[in-house]
């Protein structure tokens, strides 16, 4: 059974780690190995728990616990970062492979968009590298890619792809609880 709940300063170090590791799992050829390899996640973490702590933007971070009390994944939102796209940004969802394709993915977005949608966002959305094969997931919950801009990061030059979902209902209604207890698709 999974728990999501509101991340914790004493999660910190297990997002850092998450954080360090879905990276290494998920971005090989798209940003540079060496930039990959030199990671450090107590960093991380700590930038994470700066975060839980200051609260700026309405940001909150969210926790996937297993049954064991292991965070296995999390996601984190506030109000967008810049304007012009949304009110609230998804700003991270990080899952650790043994745990993708159980729906877990899909309860942390459904946490992000309660949350925004609560401190006042009529509409929300995030980034995601355009290489990412995560990118599907995102469609599958009825967001609508509506931009592409080239960022600089690792030392490369890379795409990524703006996803909205206006208004915000939309994303709440993708990812509400099926009848069988659990959200649908694969997050």
């Amino acid at each position: 059974m999974i728990q999501v709940r509101r991340a914790r300063p004493e999660d910190a170090p297990a997002v850092g780690a998450i954080h360090r590791l879905v990276w290494q799992d998920s971005y090989p050829g798209i940003l540079p190995d060496s930039y990959l390899a030199g990671l450090d996640q107590r960093r991380i973490a700590a930038g994470y728990l700066r975060g839980m702590l200051a609260r700026r933007g309405g940001e909150a971070i969210f926790v996937a616990c297993a049954a064991d009390g292991n965070v296995v994944g999390f996601a984190s939102a506030a109000r967008a970062r810049r304007e012009g796209i949304a009110e609230g940004e998804i700003e991270t969802l990080y899952l650790l492979p043994d745990w993708r394709e159980q729906g877990i993915g899909r309860r942390l977005m459904r946490a992000s968009a309660a949350h925004l949608s609560a401190i006042g966002c009529s509409s929300a959305m995030l980034w995601v590298l355009s290489a990412n094969g995560a990118g599907w997931f995102y469609r599958h919950l009825g967001g609508r890619p509506v931009g592409r801009e080239v960022i600089h990061f690792g030392g490369c030059s890379v795409e990524q792809t703006a996803v909205l979902w206006n208004p915000i209902g939309l994303l709440l209604e993708a990812t509400a609880a099926t009848r069988e207890g659990d959200a649908l698709g694969e997050g």
